[in-house]
Order: C-alpha cells, then structure tokens, then sequence
C-alpha cells in the first residue's frame, strides 16, 4: 500500500468520524454507522502504516517514497 492511499484511509475515516460526532450532537439515528465506519477506516490505516515502517528497512525515508 503506497502512502498516498493510506493518507487517503486517513482522511476518509476522519471526515466520516466528524460526520458521526456532529449526527450524535444532533441526535440522529445514522450517527452510530457514521462513528463505526469513520474509526474503521482510521483503524486499517494505522495498521497499514505500521505494517509499512516494519517493513521499511529505513524508516527515515517513509515519507519520501
């Protein structure tokens, strides 16, 4: 997976997880979904992120490549 994709995860999950905190301040029923996706999403992408600096023999480089 390519640091592009996972700043993509990232961000994907972020905007689903405010989406989620502002439905939950409004109270409406889809806010649950919304929090539960958007963490999901931040969750695979932590994990490929570390997946990708143990695998990255010089991790000074793992934001140039």
């Amino acid at each position: 997976m390519k640091n592009i994709q996972i700043l993509i995860l990232f961000i994907i999950g972020s905007v689903l997880t405010a989406l989620g905190v502002i439905f939950k301040s409004m109270e409406y029923s889809i806010a649950s979904f919304f929090l539960i996706v958007g963490m999901t999403f931040n969750g695979v992408a932590l994990i490929a992120m570390v997946f990708k600096l143990l695998k990255k023999k010089d991790s000074d480089t793992f934001l140039d490549s």
